[in-house]
């Protein structure tokens, strides 16, 4: 049999401070109604002083390692796109407060499609023989790359963990990724970007806060139309007919964006699992704490066929397919 990338573990974590429509209507020329509508968020968790990355790194880590009954890995691999410091990476500060000094840690940055360049990464790692298992953590404190003024993007970013840990098995398990697909183009950089604080800015004495910009139109077009193609890809490869398809979890950027894939997809939107009211857009990190969502609630069960489809900044996107397993979560 081909050795397989198996998901046999899941965590979750969000900070306890939660921030509410009605608390931003309350600085903000906003209102609650205006952000449901238009996003589908209600409400979104902020890492408070004293927190950051690492911290939620480590307890969806923490959390995903117990579910699997594990108390070593081979990798960790962690998906962020805002480290606690430019440098050094804050994967290897992950894996040593995990207990687990001295394994090979780093950084993934593909922004919102981050959980899934790091799940291919894990995957390939298994296939090489290279690993046994690995632990694949997203962790994002977006809200740090926000401008707290700005109407357009405040209410859109919430931060948070999810994790998986994937061991070596068999292509028939359920639990086995069947396949992931990556792309990116690099001429749509500027759809989403915070282009204060990097290397460009700095050699030129640009002070500019670091804070996200968006092209919202565009990005919404652009990520429903690659969306879809790289899933419809991705199904074709794992001979998955869309009709098949029980679960679509995508990245959660904004609910009308997964309710007009499901809709391209010509499923039924009930089928895309949204959790995006409770946590807003978490960037890398929405799609393992929307697959927690999902199997904490129930809602997606063992042996349901999901696709895990992302587009984010970059421009970067790509889908997953996987049967779901049983799991302790």
């Amino acid at each position: 049999m081909t050795r397989s990338a198996v998901l046999c573990g899941l965590g979750a974590w969000v900070p306890p401070r939660v921030v509410t429509n009605d608390d931003l209507a309350a600085r903000l020329d906003t209102s609650d109604e205006w952000i449901r509508t238009r996003t589908g968020i209600r409400q979104r968790h902020v890492i408070s002083d004293g927190l950051g990355t690492a911290d939620l790194a480590v307890e969806a880590g923490a959390l995903a390692l117990k579910s699997a009954g594990l108390s070593e890995v081979d990798y960790v691999v962690l998906a962020t796109t805002t480290p606690d410091r430019l440098c050094p990476a804050t994967g290897p500060e992950v894996a040593t407060r995990l207990g687990l000094t001295g394994v090979p840690a780093f950084d993934v940055a593909a922004v919102c499609s981050g959980f899934l360049y790091g799940l291919q990464t894990g995957r390939a790692l298994i296939a090489g023989e290279i690993a046994g298992t690995v632990l694949v953590v997203a962790a994002e404190s977006f809200t740090t790359l926000v401008d707290p003024a700005d109407r357009a993007t405040s209410p859109i970013f919430g931060d948070g963990a999810g994790a998986v840990v994937l061991r070596a098995g068999e292509a028939a398990e359920l639990g086995a990724v069947r396949a992931v697909n990556l792309h990116s183009d690099g001429s749509l950089a500027e759809l989403i970007t915070v282009a204060g604080g990097g290397a460009r800015a700095r050699a030129v004495g640009d002070t500019s806060p670091a804070h996200i910009t968006m092209q919202g139109r565009a990005t919404f077009a652009h990520a429903v139309k690659h969306m879809e193609e790289v899933t419809r890809r991705t199904l074709a490869q794992v001979g998955w007919d869309v009709a098949e398809v029980d679960h679509v979890v995508g990245h959660q950027a904004n609910a009308r964006i997964l309710h007009a894939l499901a809709k391209h997809l010509g499923l039924a939107e009930e089928q895309a699992v949204v959790h995006i009211e409770e946590v807003g857009n978490t960037a890398a990190a929405s799609i393992p704490l929307a697959l927690h969502h999902g199997a904490t609630t129930g809602r997606i069960k063992p042996g349901d066929k999901v696709v895990l489809p992302a587009f984010g900044a970059g421009a970067t996107w790509g889908a997953a397919a996987l049967t779901w397993p049983a799991l302790e979560v």
